[in-house]
């Protein structure tokens, strides 16, 4: 009997071609990315798979009794140990088997969850986890599927242990055990490479992207929205909302809701960019693309004939189609942005919460683990020279021996931080070359 989650209501074939290839990935004994822009439904995607039986039986039939979903909210381990992400995973395994009702295999995991508990140790934890895998993929002939949300909380605590882990998992069950990675942007773009070392050949360019509209889940969601209110919002305006939102899942909903609870008589741009929950969705896609991705946008508002090819972020992700910004009312957004006063030059600053800021941009969201260690080094040595040895000793200080990292290393390192801490990136003003010494600051 599936749990009372809101993502089981919904009809059969929605999001029915990336649940097919996340099936053939699954059946391959390979994992998968799932990419996409915020608010364009991840979360709800990973949940179709764990929650609603009639998306497990249309697309897995009699074989859905083998495979087991397995939900874990990386959110609830931001900024927390090792050890608290191996336990998630754990924890949400018993708890998953609780929801299913699988009677059996829920005593023995958690019995095994009870076992480790009180040696509050990584290693340990993670044994009772393999012990775990081992019963229900070799002993009960399971597919476990790991569905990880929110994974780019994640992000900035990665260790190249965390990947090891998985691999151990995956060599020890075979093909009986997938992970699902929900993020933004993919792995090969936030992490070092030597990070997801172990884990690359089962993800590594695996990735699933998730449009920004769900014709099928829209229409649902539209109809169970006027059901809980009792009130409509009519063939022509919910036209309107299609149309000014590129049918983006979130702008969708939101709009929807601002309708119901205004009754506006037409539907205008400058309607939905007052309503603040519209407007901070918007922001939370302009703030998810990177400087230069943010000029491209602009140039395209502006009129500009900009190119775009079938693998950039911006096409693959649904922000772009035929070579125009899918979604008018973004649109319109970055043109409010353009015009209004920009954060550009602005200083970079360690606040109290020893976070990072640009002006009131917070860097450290979207910074790995070794891009947050070289950025909080770099503030701490302003308009200074900084060579590379002392890069090396600041970022891999924590690695048995810094003896293996390359120039290419270093010369990606700063690259990527660039990307995310520059307005243009090609002409820096933050992070400037001296050539055959090393580096600058200027915060």
């Amino acid at each position: 009997m599936e749990p009372k989650v809101f993502e089981s209501l919904y009809p059969g074939d929605v999001r029915f071609n990336e649940i097919e290839q996340v099936k053939a990935y699954i059946s391959s004994g390979n994992s998968c990315q799932i990419i996409g822009v915020p608010g364009s439904g991840k979360s709800n995607f990973l949940k179709f798979l764990a929650y609603n039986h009639a998306v497990r039986e249309k697309h897995l039939g009699e074989n859905q009794k083998y495979v087991h979903f397995v939900m874990v909210n990386f959110a609830e381990v931001r900024n927390r140990e090792p050890y608290d992400a191996v336990k998630l995973l754990l924890i949400s395994l018993v708890e998953s088997l609780r929801e299913r009702q699988m009677q059996a295999e829920y005593r023995e995991v958690d019995k095994i969850l009870k076992d480790v508990l009180t040696y509050k140790d990584e290693m340990v934890m993670f044994q009772g986890l393999k012990r775990a895998v081992d019963f229900l993929a070799l002993e009960k002939k399971l597919t476990i599927v790991f569905l990880f949300d929110r994974f780019d909380a994640y992000i900035p605590r990665l260790t190249p242990q965390f990947f090891t882990n998985l691999r151990t998992l995956r060599d020890r069950v075979k093909y009986r055990f997938s992970v699902l990675f929900s993020l933004n942007r993919p792995l090969e773009d936030l992490i070092d490479s030597v990070v997801l070392q172990d884990f690359y050949e089962f993800v590594s360019e695996h990735t699933v992207y998730i449009p920004i509209a769900d014709p099928s889940g829209t229409v649902f969601r539209l109809q169970y929205l006027e059901k809980v209110t009792d009130k409509k919002i009519g063939d022509n305006m919910h036209k309107c909302i299609l149309a000014e939102t590129g049918g983006h899942v979130r702008l969708v909903r939101l709009a929807a809701e601002a309708v119901l609870a205004n009754k506006p008589l037409t539907l205008t741009v400058d309607f939905l960019l007052k309503q603040k929950n519209v407007f901070s969705a918007l922001l939370d896609i302009w703030r998810g693309l990177t400087p230069a991705e943010q000029e491209l946008l602009e140039g395209v508002v502006s009129g500009e004939d900009v190119k775009f090819t079938d693998t950039d972020y911006l096409v693959r992700a649904g922000i772009i189609s035929q070579d125009a910004v899918s979604m008018p009312l973004f649109a319109e957004f970055i043109k409010q942005e353009m015009t209004g006063e920009k954060e550009k030059d602005a200083h970079i600053v360690i606040r109290e919460d020893k976070e990072i800021f640009k002006g009131e941009s917070n860097l450290s969201d979207n910074l790995t683990a070794s891009e947050n260690r070289l950025l909080f080094f770099l503030l701490a040595h302003p308009d200074r020279v900084v060579e590379r040895d002392d890069i090396v000793n600041a970022v891999w200080r924590d690695n048995a021996s810094t003896a293996g990292v390359t120039e290419q290393a270093i010369d990606q390192l700063i690259f990527r931080l660039r990307k995310k801490i520059e307005d243009e990136p090609t002409s820096p003003t933050h992070l400037l070359t001296v050539k055959g010494r090393g580096v600058r600051f200027l915060p």
